[in-house]
């Protein structure tokens, strides 16, 4: 028996929860928040929700929706264009690859993982909006922001995590 719309409605917006949680996740690295500075040293959400999300539902966010996602951070921030779409299409690509190899890992792995891979990706940001500024850019803030990525990983694991219990079950 085929299912009825609003069953495959169900489905259609249940698989868009990666992507718009990873959307979600973009918005609030921009929200002025009347710290001074705070743009440049901002924790690295979208490459969290990423790197999570191509690791537990590659399928959900696959590497065109990350690519997308990186085109959409460097209008918003406005970085020189495809510099975040290259580094999170670079982490989503790295993570799903390696997807065999954290399920059923421990937490500590795939955050010492992620923080491996997050530095690759943070180093790569930096070289590359400084090779086409044309100058070297100051790396405190981009180690700052590292850092704070690093410190923000478990909380927001837990978040998508318990959002993909609640809602990508039994999809």
């Amino acid at each position: 028996m085929k299912p009825s719309v609003w069953v495959r409605m169900d489905t259609w917006v249940r698989h868009l929860i990666p992507a718009s949680a990873t959307l979600f996740l973009l918005l609030l690295t921009v929200v002025p928040l009347r710290i001074p500075a705070f743009s440049g040293i901002a924790p690295m959400l979208p490459l969290m929700g990423v790197y999570y999300w191509a690791i537990y539902r590659p399928d959900l966010l696959p590497a065109w929706l990350a690519f997308t996602i990186g085109l959409l951070a460097d209008i918003i921030a406005g970085t020189p264009l495809g510099v975040e779409a290259l580094v999170l299409l670079l982490v989503q690509g790295t993570a799903a690859r390696q997807r065999r190899f954290f399920l059923g890992k421990s937490f500590a792995v795939t955050w010492w993982s992620f923080g491996l891979l997050a530095a690759g990706a943070t180093g790569l940001d930096w070289l590359l909006v400084s090779l086409l500024d044309g100058r070297m850019l100051d790396p405190t803030p981009v180690l700052v922001a590292y850092l704070l990525t690093l410190g923000c990983f478990p909380l927001l694991t837990w978040a998508l995590a318990r959002t993909q219990m609640a809602f990508l079950l039994e999809v």
